[in-house]
């Protein structure tokens, strides 16, 4: 299994441990496999034996092994026992699946140490991270940025690693303060959390900035643990394959996915699982007012918006305008035409975006891919809120609200069930709901106290040079 870049006209192959600790690919584009591995109905068939005698954890070394040759099996099973391991993660199958009603499930991937449904991913990289730097001897400056979720499922997984530290970008102010407690709360001292003026995407676009920069990139060491990594999106297609296997009797069932999302990993996941040959019907994205991803596939039009045209809503980790996964997408959808991707991506979304509205590979987002999409305002997060708890005795946090919202909108036009993918739980957004409900969410016993500890942060300007002067300082 080898690995190329969307931008790489040449398709020079790279093995897994090397784009491991790389992240962005040196040409600005996103690493793929050279092609998707894929599976039939024995292999289906196998892995239903895999998720019922061995757990999460030995279906994901399953499925990791068909992306990773340069590990061993015997090691992969290490790893993901430690990164999948009950009680880190509150229930005992990982990710379990539960009916919210007739035709709509939920797929619970809020189970981890940071509530979030990032925690699959991360969980797993810092294990990939800490045993590839330890078998080559070397260490690693994460640098990353969160709307919400990702610095703190990143640091919890890095935290007291050996050989790396974790430089983590967040917009000031705009989390809620659970997620700034978790965060901010940490004093390790391989943890380096940074409050820049802006918005998410001013966060990431520093991130690529620095992962851009090849010198200073290859001088210290920088990686990546944003959505850029292609571990991060290996890792979450275990979690279609285990909701499927869990939503399902026969491998002739199909099921659809219905996923809240801004930056396009956590559903592009799902696509390459239905690349692979996944029974997947639909997928859904689901987004905020914040409908870049929304607005692309009804019209064709990728239009992404400036910082100050970001809308600071009440699911604010999809306040999001540049979804950096989308790129991985539209090279699929292009036929993997490396040239006309880092035209778009490279040029075009710089000057403002680009449209596919009239091009014949955009009927196939629906037709061959099977996307579809809807839009939640704040107004629908409330209401479907409020209802789930009233009606259903089910509390929702507000993105996965989005999602349910949004796969009520097209439960009449799909023929499967619908999975909605959880996002967080719902004491992270504690004005939400109690604007909601009445009464802000209880915290679970695992996270008494969290509220109360001291911060650690530092204030920078939305500067990439700023950023830069800080990492010198502390490598």
């Amino acid at each position: 299994m080898q690995y190329i870049s969307t931008r790489d006209t040449t398709r020079t192959p790279a093995h897994f441990t090397d784009i491991l600790l790389g992240g962005l690919a040196p040409d600005g584009g996103l690493y793929l496999p050279v092609s998707y591995p894929q599976i039939n109905d024995a292999t289906l068939t196998r892995w239903r034996a895999v998720l019922a005698t061995e757990g999460y954890q030995g279906l994901a070394a399953q499925i990791l092994a068909l992306y990773i040759d340069d590990i061993p099996l015997e090691d992969l099973k290490a790893i993901t026992a430690r990164a999948y391991s009950y009680p880190k993660f509150a229930s005992p199958e990982i990710v379990p699946v539960t009916e919210l009603e007739p035709g709509i499930l939920i797929g619970h991937l809020s189970e981890g140490p940071t509530a979030a449904f990032k925690d699959m991913a991360m969980q797993l990289l810092g294990e990939l991270f800490e045993y590839e730097l330890a078998r080559r001897g070397q260490d690693l400056n994460i640098v990353g940025a969160t709307s919400g979720d990702t610095g703190s499922s990143a640091e919890y997984a890095m935290r007291g690693r050996t050989g790396i530290k974790v430089f983590m970008l967040t917009p000031a102010g705009r989390m809620t303060p659970f997620q700034q407690a978790q965060m901010f709360g940490l004093d390790d001292a391989n943890i380096f959390n940074i409050a820049l003026e802006g918005v998410f995407d001013d966060c990431q676009d520093i991130v690529k900035a620095i992962s851009s920069d090849a010198s200073f990139k290859a001088e210290k060491r920088i990686g990546a643990v944003n959505s850029i990594n292609w571990a991060r999106l290996m890792a979450q297609i275990v979690y279609y394959v285990s909701c499927w296997i869990r939503s399902t009797e026969t491998n002739d069932q199909k099921i659809s996915f219905c996923v809240p999302t801004g930056n396009f990993g956590d559903i592009c996941a799902g696509h390459i699982a239905r690349q692979m040959g996944l029974p997947i019907d639909r997928l859904i994205v689901a987004t905020n007012e914040n409908d870049v991803l929304d607005e692309f596939f009804r019209t064709g039009n990728y239009r992404v918006r400036s910082s100050a045209n970001t809308l600071e809503t009440s699911s604010p980790s999809m306040d999001i305008s540049r979804a950096s996964n989308f790129e991985r997408f539209i090279y699929d959808l292009l036929d993997r035409d490396a040239e006309r991707v880092g035209d778009l991506f490279g040029r075009q979304v710089k000057e403002g975006g680009f449209t596919l509205a009239g091009d014949p590979a955009f009927t196939d987002a629906a037709d061959k891919f099977g996307f579809a999409s809807g839009r939640s305002t704040h107004a629908d997060r409330v209401a479907t809120i409020r209802d789930a708890h009233e009606r259903l005795n089910v509390l929702l946090d507000p993105h996965t609200a989005d999602g349910v919202k949004v796969a009520r909108d097209w439960a009449d036009r799909v023929e499967t069930p619908i999975i909605c993918m959880e996002t967080a739980l719902p004491v992270k957004f504690a004005e939400t709901i109690k604007e909601a409900t009445g009464s802000e969410p209880a915290i679970p016993e695992r996270f008494a106290g969290i509220m109360e500890a001291d911060r650690h942060l530092i204030d920078l300007p939305n500067d990439v040079e700023a950023v830069k002067a800080l990492i010198e300082r502390n490598v």
